[in-house]
C-alpha cells in the first residue's frame, strides 16, 4: 500500500513538473526594451492657419508740422505786438507778431519814389512827342501816382519806347524802388495761420538786428509723430494706414495716419523712419507719445512664442508620438511672439520649453 501511495505520488509530482514547464515554455516573453521606453509629457498645439493683422507698438515725441521760425532781415527797434510777445501766447491769422520801427526807412522808400515821380515827369514831355500814341496811359500813370502808397505796375509800351525809358533810367529807378518795399515789409511780421508762440527772445524796445532769431511760432492743431521701426516690418506698412496715437498717462487717445515713410535704412540701428500725422489740440509739442500702427495682414501664418524657434528657424512638431524639425519662417516679431509661416494645418506642434527636448525624443501628449 505504501509502494502504491508513493508511486501515484511520483506520477503526480512529475506531471506538475512538466505542466509548469510546459506553461514556462509557452508563455509570452517579456520585451524588456519596451519596457524600459520613457514617453515624456510635453504640452502641444494643432495649427490652424489664419490671416494675422500686423499691429506694432513704437514711440516717438510730437513735432508741429507746421513751424515758422522767427528772424529779422531788417535792423530797428521792436515796437509793437498785437498781443504780448511771449511764449504761450496765442495769435490768430494776421495778427501782427511784432513790428519794428521803419520810421527812417519809410522815409527813404518816400524818397525814392519821389525822385521816380519826377523822372517820370522829366520825361513825359517826350513822351508825347515821340510816341503819341502811348502818352495818355503814361499820363494816367502820373496822375494816378502816390508817395504814400505801394508803386503800380508800369504801363505796357512799346519795344522803341522801352529802350527810351530804360536809357533815361526809368526801368532801374522802378525796380530799386519794388525792391525798397519788399524790405519795408519785413519791418513787420504776420501770424501766418493760428497758432501759438512757443519761443520769444525780445522784449519791446530791444534793438533788432538783421539775422538775430526772434523767437518761434507753431500750430498747435496738426503734429507729426516720427517713430522708427524694423526694415522687416516696412513691406507690411503703406502710407494712410491707420495709427492710434496714446499719451504716456494715457488721458489722450486720437488716431493718425502715416504720411511719410523713409527708403533709407539707418546703418546703425537698421530702422526706417515712419512719420505719423496726427490733429489733435490735447497733444503739446515735444511730448512723447506711444503709436499703435495697424499695419497690413499677413496671410495663411501662424503665432507662436518666440522661445519655440531655434537659431535655425526650425521648431519641433510631434509626429506618432516623435519629436522632429520642422523649418518656418519667421515674418515678424513681438516682444514675446513671432508670426511664422510655413506651418501646416493640422501640424502638432511642441508648446513646452523642454530643455531636453531633441529629434526622435518619445513624447506623450498632455
Amino acid at each position: 500500500m505504501r509502494k502504491i501511495i508513493l508511486v501515484i505520488l511520483g506520477v503526480l509530482l512529475l506531471t506538475g513538473s512538466v505542466y509548469k514547464a510546459y506553461v514556462l515554455v509557452t508563455a509570452p516573453k517579456e520585451d524588456k526594451k519596451a519596457k524600459n521606453l520613457t514617453y515624456k509629457p510635453v504640452a502641444v498645439e494643432t495649427i490652424q492657419n489664419n490671416d494675422i493683422p500686423i499691429i506694432v507698438d513704437a514711440n516717438g515725441s510730437a513735432e508741429a508740422l507746421k513751424k515758422f521760425e522767427l528772424f529779422s532781415e531788417v535792423e530797428g527797434v521792436f515796437e509793437y505786438s498785437s498781443k504780448n510777445f511771449r511764449p504761450g501766447q496765442t495769435f490768430n491769422k494776421g495778427d501782427i507778431l511784432f513790428s519794428i520801427n521803419n520810421e527812417e526807412f519809410e522815409a527813404n522808400v518816400i524818397s525814392a519814389k519821389s525822385d521816380f515821380f519826377n523822372l517820370i515827369v522829366s520825361i513825359i514831355a517826350d513822351i508825347k512827342l515821340d510816341f503819341p500814341n502811348e502818352f495818355d496811359k503814361w499820363q494816367s500813370y502820373l496822375d494816378a501816382f502816390d508817395v504814400n502808397n505801394p508803386i503800380n505796375t508800369l504801363p505796357e509800351t512799346s519795344k522803341q519806347l522801352t529802350y527810351f525809358i530804360t536809357g533815361r533810367g526809368v526801368l532801374s529807378s522802378y525796380y530799386n524802388i519794388k525792391n525798397l518795399e519788399v524790405r519795408l515789409n519785413k519791418f513787420q511780421i504776420l501770424a501766418p495761420f493760428d497758432g501759438v508762440l512757443s519761443e520769444a527772445t525780445i522784449n519791446p524796445g530791444t534793438l533788432i538786428r538783421p539775422g538775430q532769431r526772434l523767437g518761434e511760432f507753431i500750430d498747435t492743431s496738426i503734429y507729426e509723430v516720427e517713430i522708427s521701426l524694423q526694415k522687416a516690418m516696412i513691406p507690411y506698412l503703406k502710407v494712410n494706414d491707420t495709427v492710434r496715437i496714446k499719451t504716456l498717462e494715457g488721458n489722450v487717445s486720437t488716431a493718425g495716419k502715416i504720411v511719410r515713410i523713409n527708403s533709407q535704412i539707418d546703418q546703425q540701428t537698421q530702422t526706417v523712419q515712419v512719420f505719423v500725422k496726427v490733429e489733435d489740440n490735447n497733444i503739446k509739442e515735444g511730448q512723447y507719445l506711444k503709436a499703435e500702427i495697424q499695419a497690413q495682414t499677413i496671410e495663411n501664418a501662424y503665432s507662436i512664442n518666440r522661445s519655440l524657434i531655434n537659431n535655425d528657424n526650425q521648431i519641433f512638431v510631434v509626429k506618432d508620438s516623435i519629436l522632429a524639425y520642422k523649418t518656418v519662417k519667421p515674418v515678424y516679431y513681438y516682444e514675446q511672439k513671432a508670426i511664422v509661416r510655413g506651418l501646416e494645418n493640422g501640424d502638432i506642434i511642441m508648446t513646452s520649453n523642454l530643455s531636453s527636448a531633441y529629434p526622435g525624443m518619445l513624447v506623450k501628449v498632455d
